[in-house]
This record gives C-alpha cells, structure tokens and sequence, in this order.
C-alpha cells in the first residue's frame, strides 16, 4: 500500500486482505528488530533516528473472536503501509494515518489472517513485520432468503425483502451491513418485521411508488456479522438488483365488484369481478396489497387457510397477494356473481378469459389498491408486502437505525 501525504499529516489507505469481507476482535501484536547500525543511518541523523518502530495488531492470537475490524498501530515510527490477507489471497481494504490503520470490513469466522506492516524511521529507513491470527469458526450460521430476484424487473410497489432462517437479536447492527443503491436516489427506508412464517425479516420501501425505470442494487455485506443470541454468524455477503417496470396500478372496488389496470396513468381495462363473501372469515382484504408472484395453476385447499365448507380444486392463472391465501385468479365456478356480489373464500375472482388477459398483463411488484365496505381489515407488513398499509413515518419507526423527528 501506499502512503499519502496531506499538508499537515500523512495519510495512508492500505489493501487488506481478509477471508471473505469482514474482520474480528483483535488484539496485540509484533514489533521491530535491534537497533540498524549506525552507519546504515543518513548523514547527520542520530542513532535513536533508526530505531525499529514498535508494531501493534489487534486481534492476536488463535481462535480469537470474529466481528470487528483489524488494527495496526506504530510506535516510535510511521506507518508505511499496511497489507491483510487470508489464506486464499484475499486483502482487506482499509485506511489510517502515519500511527494507525483499520480495516473497513471485519473479520470473519474461522479464518486465518496475515497482517504484514511496513514502518518507516525518523531517519527514512523502513522495516517490515508479519504476523499472524485466526479466528474461531462460526458455532451457528444465520442464512438469508431474499426478494426480489436479480436481473428481474418488478412493479412499482416492490419492497426489496430479506428473510433470516435464524432469530436477528442485533438488528441495528445487521441493519448496517445493508446498502441500497438507485439510479435517482429514491428515498426509502429499512423496517424489521415478523414474516407469515415466524421468522425475523427487514424490507426496504420507498417512501412512494417507485419511479419506472429506476435501477436498483442492494449490498447486504453480512460477512463477519453477527446476528445476537441464537442467530449465529452471517459467512457470506449477498448481492441482488433489479429494475422497475412500467407504472401499473390495479384498483379493485369490492362495493362495485370491479377491477381497473390502469397503465402510465391511463386505464387500460375494467373487468367484473367477484371478491370475499361479506360478514365473516370469507371476506377479502382492503388496503394495498402487492403481487407476490404468479403461480399459475394451483391446488386450493380452504382447510389450509382454515376456513369452514371446505373446497378443494384446481385453480388457474393464479396471482398471490398475501401469505395467508389471498390471490386473484380464473373463478368460472362464480361466473353469474362477476360484477354483482361478493360471493368467493376472500380471493378476487373472474372469469377464465379475463383471468387469461390480466394474468398476461400484470408483474410481481404492481400494487392492487383494494376498497371496499365490508372488509376484514389491511394485511399486516408481513403477511404478503404489506408495508404500504403504514405510513412513510410509521414505516421509518420500524428501522432499528430511526431517529425520531423532534
């Protein structure tokens, strides 16, 4: 690595080499060697003026803990330049000044770092010291379940979603490692949540609807983290981006059994539909809703979403909207109630040819904005995406790193 100097003090930015991209705990440290032979000094320079500097490094040791960054201190001399590497070949990058260095990512579980340091003497002569450490393998590994997936393009009201197989106790700390990057700098913010399944889950939304076209990419540089008590240890990093479609916003009105595409602010078509049976568990949900995925042809079973007057069939062009069983799909079994009653399980259905075209129409990502009277309520953030159903402040309230506004 190379030293920089700045007018009042040398600064240096030094590559380190680290297992994966994080570092750990660290500790002490090597030193320099006997004093250099007078007449290796320059002219006119005091003996004291090559005495090896005194070389720190921290952590130190053998199965030392991992998470935090590695550092190197001088004493008695300068910094040079500082290298860390794993056993791979991999360098840490990091930067520091003429008595100090840091890495910018931590040390991971179970690997071993060599950290070799080159100082240099009042009298301009350098010297270079290694050592070594190793860190203590992961007891546990937290894994991460991501949405959406990379080089897709999704609708507007897609939230990026990252679901953790194991608890996240340290979640402002986990919240740091993430990184989302736009292509016109949307406003968003992270929220943690509970998903459908149990498990801990942060998204990140936009304040509004994104903008068609944006370009988005999220860093989730977890490597040499860790998730708190009975989470264990992130050993990897994750990476996804994706693009954001045309502007499609589904509007179902259950009151007037309809549904309305509309595309770029212009309707493209209103079709009958058939939502939930009012007063009890068949009624639909209201609010904003967000296409999952398409699933095509499935098996619906009512017993598994607990509902009474069981049915179990084939359904076809099916669009998921929440975790607890909501779609919207072909329903020719209900033909004489589309665009008149209200009289499906809580499912959105229409018939088999407009079923067809709208399954054709519409992506993972387009929001449905859904009305309607009788109504069993929003769905929670995490059943489905169900973050739109929050404010922009009660969303950012969610984020383990949010300061309140005075």
């Amino acid at each position: 690595m190379t030293v920089r100097r700045a007018p009042a003090r040398r600064r240096i930015r030094v590559r380190v080499a680290a297992a994966a991209v994080l570092l750990a705990p660290l500790a002490a440290c090597s030193s320099g060697s006997p004093d250099a032979p007078a007449d290796d000094a320059k002219p006119g320079a005091r003996a004291s003026d090559d005495r090896p500097a005194t070389v720190t490094v921290s952590p130190s040791g053998r199965a030392v803990r991992a998470g935090q960054p590695v550092k190197v201190t001088a004493s008695g001399g300068t910094l040079a330049s500082v290298t860390v590497t794993d056993t791979e070949g991999r360098t840490l990058k990091g930067s520091g000044d003429d008595d100090s260095w840091q890495s910018d990512r931590k040390a991971v579980p179970g690997a071993t770092y060599t950290v070799k340091a080159t100082t240099r003497t009042p009298s301009g002569t350098e010297r270079t010291t290694s050592t070594s450490f190793t860190t203590a393998p992961a007891a546990k590994v937290n894994k991460v379940d991501w949405r959406p997936g990379a080089a897709t393009t999704v609708g507007v009201a897609q939230p990026l979603s990252l679901v953790f197989d194991n608890p996240v106790t340290e979640k402002a700390e986990v919240e740091r490692q993430l990184k989302v990057t736009t292509s016109d700098g949307t406003v968003g913010s992270w929220g943690w949540m509970k998903d459908w399944s149990g498990r801990d889950r942060i998204d990140w939304r936009p304040k509004a609807y994104w903008k068609p076209g944006t370009k988005v990419t999220l860093e989730a540089r977890l490597n040499g983290t860790d998730s708190g008590m009975g989470g264990g240890w992130f050993v990897r990093d994750y990476a996804t981006s994706f693009t954001i479609g045309a502007r499609q916003i589904v509007e179902v009105d259950l009151d007037r059994h309809r549904l309305t595409l509309e595309r770029d602010g212009r309707t493209v078509r209103t079709i009958p539909v058939s939502g939930g049976t009012p007063g009890g568990d068949k009624r639909s949900w209201r609010g904003t809703a967000v296409l999952m995925s398409k699933e095509g042809t499935i098996n619906m079973n009512s017993e598994t979403v607990g509902l009474a007057d069981a049915y179990d069939k084939m359904v076809d062009y099916s669009m998921r909207l929440t975790w607890s069983g909501m779609y919207a799909h072909a329903a020719p079994w209900n033909d004489k109630w589309m665009g008149k009653a209200n009289r499906s399980s809580g499912c959105i259905g229409m018939s088999d040819a407009n079923a067809a075209w709208f399954y054709a129409q519409v992506r993972p990502g387009d929001p449905f904005e859904i009305t309607g009277k009788d109504t069993k309520g929003v769905p929670a953030p995490g059943n489905g995406f169900g973050a739109w159903n929050l404010s922009w402040e009660q969303w950012r309230a969610k984020s383990a790193l949010h300061t309140p506004v005075a």
